[in-house]
């Protein structure tokens, strides 16, 4: 069975396709011959093929992308270190600065699915100009808010706006990048927002001290703008139709009805079989889908009423080694969120650390995941091209997560590491070394299932990502609810020695996923077919 969504194309259809697919090797006998060529969706023929751009394009693509995503990450919690003056200001209760933060990473974690919907139809640079503005929107009036009910309303608007980057930027680096580049693409996107928890800290003491905390919004406003200019400007749009299958398939259904109808117009006398034989021209085949030709493109207008991102997202969730991986990378996400969380108020009350110096020690826990994201992206990339050379020149997604096996036995060592150094009160520098290693590590492996998710998901890379995000933001909202009261009654000790047993669990389900995701998925895919076959 093939490894990935495919298409027939006769050698006429084909005047330029790249002979380097991870999942398919061609002959030349079967170009010269009249035997239809197997591809891939994400491999069909398009009109200027963004997998062909120059390699400076695509960095600037890379670049734009990234720094839309290093603002959404620092406006998750840029405001911490404004939280006090908030709160005094606006005569809130510290019960409307947590509702504040954990709405916020609640939106901003699901409505992806309604941004990755969208951009399946209108297309990626569309959907990133609407976010920015919404995003730029919020944060103008969230800095002029007078009452904490705008307030909350506004981050809401804020996360709503910031959301989208985190879904179709993996897609567009999708768009763009072949199979074997994306764990290092992926890890150097990812680097960007991981600067948030990093920095969003030091720039909110920061702006919060010297100004007020009205200017940390507006700083976010400044630089909101600044990326929707370089999207406007510099960004060309990645959506290709013919290589989208969610496209593909709302196509399909319209051009069905519209040959059924005017089939009905032209004539009352064809014999049922004759009209059977006549729309059978596109395969229900999900595996040798055929992307629909140009021209019948221009006849059928299709809009946002044809996109339904649920039945999507169920068929994605009903996928056990989707399943199995969104759990695990949505626990690993929570643990970050909540270690940086607690740990700038365990630097507050047990070190005395202002905003600014907590900023400063959480600089180390962003820096390791930094490199712990490009180290285990390129890592990532390097094991996949090992395990397909061993194997024939032939790969499939499961491959790369054998890459993540270098971290499992460390990570859990440094979270206990890190719960015990906090609870002790040890040196700040014992506190730095571990908050490093949970980074690096955690991230390590995140960025090898980020990159799974999107090569398990062929041709609906969008709504995968989004996907991910959806149980990321459920995951860290649970986790911020809980943090605090936990880390009250138990202390770091506990509670981090609950999340280490809790990291050995996701490592069993990426090892599980790695073993067995392969069978489940071709699983997945048969029925699929079964179920188009049945309609």
């Amino acid at each position: 069975m093939s490894e990935s969504r495919s298409t027939d194309l006769s050698p006429i259809e084909v005047p330029s396709v790249e002979s380097h697919t991870d999942t398919q090797l061609h002959s030349p006998s079967s170009i010269l011959s009249n035997e239809p060529i197997k591809l891939d969706i994400e491999h069909a023929v398009v009109e200027d093929d963004p997998r062909l751009w120059s390699n400076t394009k695509k960095t600037a693509v890379l670049f734009i992308i990234s720094g839309a995503s290093m603002f959404a990450g620092l406006a998750t919690n840029i405001q911490n270190p404004a939280n006090a003056q908030i709160e005094q200001q606006l005569h809130a209760s510290s019960g409307d600065i947590s509702l504040s933060l954990s709405l916020f990473v609640l939106v901003q974690g699901n409505f992806p699915i309604i941004w990755s919907a969208i951009g399946e139809i209108k297309g990626r640079k569309l959907v990133y100009l609407l976010s920015i503005a919404l995003f730029i929107i919020g944060s103008a009036i969230v800095a002029v808010s007078r009452t904490i009910g705008l307030l909350i309303g506004m981050r809401i608007v804020q996360a709503t706006g910031s959301s989208a980057v985190f879904a179709i930027g993996a897609a567009t680096l999708a768009d763009i990048y072949e199979p074997h580049q994306r764990g290092t693409m992926m890890g150097v996107y990812y680097s960007a927002p991981l600067l948030g928890p990093s920095l969003g800290p030091i720039f909110g003491g920061a702006l919060t001290q010297g100004f007020s905390w009205r200017a940390v919004f507006w700083f976010l406003v400044i630089w909101g703008g600044i990326i929707f200019l370089a999207f406007l400007f510099l960004f060309k749009d990645t959506f290709r139709k013919e290589r989208s299958v969610t496209y593909q398939n709302v196509l399909n259904s319209r051009l069905g009805e519209q040959q059924s109808l005017e089939a009905k117009d032209e004539s009352r006398n064809i014999s049922e079989s004759k009209v059977d034989g006549e729309n059978k021209t596109t395969s229900k085949d999900i595996e040798a889908q055929r992307p629909i030709i140009p021209s019948a493109i221009k006849d059928v207008k299709l809009s946002m009423a044809d996109v339904n991102p649920f039945p999507a997202y169920l068929s994605i969730v009903s996928c056990k080694n989707n399943l199995v991986i969104l759990i695990a990378s949505g626990l690993t996400f929570a643990f970050s969120f909540s270690i940086t969380y607690t740990s700038a108020r365990t630097l507050s009350m047990y070190y005395d650390y202002d905003a600014l110096k907590t900023g400063l020690v959480l600089l180390v826990y962003g820096v390791g995941s930094i490199a712990g994201s490009i180290l285990g992206g390129r890592w990532s990339d390097r094991t996949l091209a090992r395990l397909k050379a061993a194997n024939g020149g032939v790969s499939f997604p499961e491959m790369r997560l054998e890459s993540t096996k270098v971290a499992m036995l460390w990570l859990p060592l440094s979270v206990i590491g890190y719960a015990w150094v906090c609870q002790e009160q040890v040196n700040i520098a014992a506190v730095c070394v571990m908050l490093f290693l949970a980074g690096f590590l955690s991230i390590w492996m995140y960025s090898s299932t980020l990159a799974y998710i999107v090569d398990a998901n062929t041709g609906r890379s969008s709504m995968a990502v989004a996907t991910n995000s959806s149980f990321r933001g459920l995951f860290a909202f649970i986790a911020a609810e809980i943090a605090v009261p936990l880390q009250d009654t138990i202390g770091d000790g506990g509670l981090y020695t609950i999340w280490a047993g809790m990291i050995v669990v996701v490592e069993c389900m990426i090892l599980l996923v790695l073993y067995k995701g392969r069978k489940w998925r071709e699983a997945s895919v048969e029925r699929e077919k079964q179920t188009l076959d049945a309609k």
